[in-house]
């Protein structure tokens, strides 16, 4: 029999909590390893995440576990398949523009059977605008209208990536840094990166009308501070990278805010993508100067979408 002692000391001794113990974080920025978490104070980096996390991206509540290693386990908030039913509208209309539909086929030696339909004397084809084939059937009378014409699409988004990229130091080519960099964290020289696209960028926009373009950046590890720091980013006019100075064009545009090891993408402004469109500027580039905002990045890859003609 235990004492009245030994069962007070049970009483008060601690007890281990049953199931998963979590607590709430804010995702700082989404990395390749998992995600950067903001907690009060302290930036904790690459936590794993569970697949169970999707669609991760920098200011999600989530749920951590309290644990040595700790891991998401999942996002908290609004149940997303609400506010994702637009992304899917959009990718199921940009898969259905890649598609040519016929309601039913079929033949035989005789007339169709049923009404509605009309002989054809001769059949027509061509390649649209959009490399689709398109069929005109020429009647020998009609009896039926015509089926109203589907309203124009447009063209399908392109994913444009750098054909080089690199940082310069004094005036020349810095052969030093690993990465596009910008800032200055050894007193040796403000640094500028830039990435290069080629012509890529306007032969995709010819003859289109341009409704967005968006870059993708991920911020390197070992580069400055761990805390998000902003991407000072400029446009050029160079298609490859020049054996001196890389010169700066319009900007700076703080287009994006990254820990380390996180990724982000930014829309750029209308008037930049008017000017890469047209061939006026050719890619992108980042400067700073000092420690404070020094960071280097990879990445660089342009989405274009397009409206419709």
């Amino acid at each position: 029999m235990s004492s009245p002692a030994d069962e007070l000391g049970h009483l008060l001794a601690p007890q281990p909590q049953a199931g998963l113990q979590t607590r709430s974080a804010q995702v700082d920025g989404v990395t390749d390893r998992g995600v950067n978490l903001r907690i009060g104070d302290e930036l904790l980096l690459d936590v794993p995440c569970s697949e169970g996390y999707r669609n991760r991206s920098a200011g999600d509540w989530v749920a951590v576990t309290k644990s040595a290693r700790p891991v998401v386990v999942w996002r908290l908030g609004e149940d997303p398949g609400e506010t994702t039913e637009a992304e899917i509208r959009e990718l199921a209309a940009e898969v259905a523009t890649d598609l040519q539909v016929v309601g039913a086929v079929s033949w035989g030696t005789e007339a169709p059977p049923g009404t509605g339909w009309q002989s054809v004397i001769g059949t027509f084809v061509r390649k649209g605008a959009q490399g689709k084939a398109e069929y005109y059937h020429q009647l020998a009378a009609t009896t039926e209208p015509p089926p109203p014409t589907p309203p124009a699409r447009p063209p399908s988004p392109v994913t444009i990536s750098p054909t080089s990229s690199g940082t310069w130091r004094g005036g020349r080519p810095d052969s030093y840094a690993s990465h596009p960099t910008q800032g200055d964290w050894t007193g040796r020289g403000n640094r500028r990166g830039g990435w290069f696209y080629g012509t890529q960028i306007a032969a995709a926009c010819a003859g289109k009308t341009v409704a967005s373009m968006a870059v993708t950046f991920t911020r390197a590890r070992g580069s400055g501070v761990n805390a998000k720091r902003p991407l000072h980013v400029y446009l050029h006019d160079y298609t490859s990278p020049p054996s001196g100075q890389l010169s700066l064009g319009s900007g700076p545009e703080d287009l994006l805010r990254l820990s380390v090891g996180s990724r982000g993408t930014a829309t750029l402004p209308a008037s930049w993508r008017s000017a890469l469109a047209s061939g006026s500027a050719r890619g992108l580039a980042i400067y700073a100067a000092g420690r404070t905002d020094y960071l280097a990045v990879t990445g660089g890859a342009l989405r274009i979408t397009f409206a419709a003609p």
